[in-house]
């Protein structure tokens, strides 16, 4: 099993800036993929971005490109959702994922955390 905690959701201006991390412990394999997903009231879950935990190049989706980035830290486990310009529609609950395969489908992934809620006034 892998467990997946994510941190630093917030609620903020349009225009600024949020950081959001994933952690995961338990069976994590180094060339795991993971992702970060987000879905609004009444909306599907959406791709954001999403990275191997150990090399290669991230993914994102055509919405957060340019604004947001994604990136890793292999020792700790953890990824990293860089978000900046942020928009009201970029409210949502933000959630991590981890799977074998680096996709932008969340039926690729096989773990989920518990989502951290990102929310943009204007």
């Amino acid at each position: 099993q892998v467990q997946l905690v994510e941190s630093g959701g917030g609620s903020v201006q349009a225009g600024a800036s949020l950081r959001l991390s994933c952690t995961a412990s338990g069976r994590i394999f180094s060339t795991y993929a993971m992702g970060w997903f987000r879905q609004a009231p009444g909306k599907e879950r959406e791709f954001v971005a999403a990275i191997r935990l150990s090399v290669g190049a991230p993914i994102y989706s055509d919405s957060v490109e340019g604004r947001f980035t994604i990136s890793r830290d292999h020792a700790k486990n953890t990824v990293y959702l860089q978000m900046n310009t942020l928009k009201p529609e970029d409210t949502a609950a933000y959630h991590c994922a981890a799977g074998r395969f680096l996709f932008n489908s969340a039926s690729s992934y096989d773990y989920w955390g518990q989502g951290t809620q990102v929310t943009v006034s204007s």
